[in-house]
């Protein structure tokens, strides 16, 4: 028994949630998500509340339980709060800027990398060393941080580099002489 899947997803006031064919749309104040449904699920919208439970007892149902209702919940929680990534960058001479549509950044190589932002996202840069990127699907705003941090991963003697705030970056020590 899966001790996520048997909770059910509450909706908040202001957000709706319809199933239609093989596919739930959830609307709230920020927009508009879909998901394609389980087939191994039955998926209830009934008193404010998503609820998902295992058509059959097989274990591809079992497995997919948590998961899908874990999904249901990020559609519920984008829709009605959104979700953050933060971005640290450190090193001397690295900065990122924000312009339009574009995220100007200087990493240290010969020329500036200018990652255009997707629809859907928005980055904010409060100061040269941060970036904030925020959206209403977890899994996007999760896919472009990860973009940008591919530019210059942290490196393990200096932490130069681009890392996720809260990221513990294992530190090595230097040559002995």
């Amino acid at each position: 028994m899966s001790r996520i899947g048997k909770q059910p997803v509450a909706l908040p006031d202001g957000v709706t949630a319809e199933i239609e064919g093989s596919e739930l749309s959830v609307k709230g104040p920020k927009g508009t998500l879909t998901m394609s449904l389980a087939d191994d699920l039955e998926y209830k919208v009934e008193d404010g509340k998503i609820l998902v439970t295992p058509a059959n007892d097989t274990k591809q149902a079992r497995s997919f339980w948590g998961m899908q209702r874990t999904l249901v919940s990020n559609l519920v929680v984008g829709v009605t709060d959104g979700f953050t990534k933060t971005l640290e960058i450190t090193g001397v001479g690295y900065r990122a800027q924000s312009q339009g549509k574009t995220l100007k950044l200087q990493l240290g190589y010969s020329h500036d990398v200018d990652y255009a932002i997707p629809e859907g996202i928005e980055i904010k840069t409060p100061d040269q060393t941060t970036v904030e990127i925020s959206g209403i699907d977890k899994q996007q705003v999760g896919q472009v941080a990860a973009e940008i941090r591919k530019w210059r991963k942290p490196e393990p003697y200096k932490g130069k580099g681009i890392k996720y705030r809260g990221e513990y970056i294992f530190r090595k020590e230097g040559k002995k002489k």
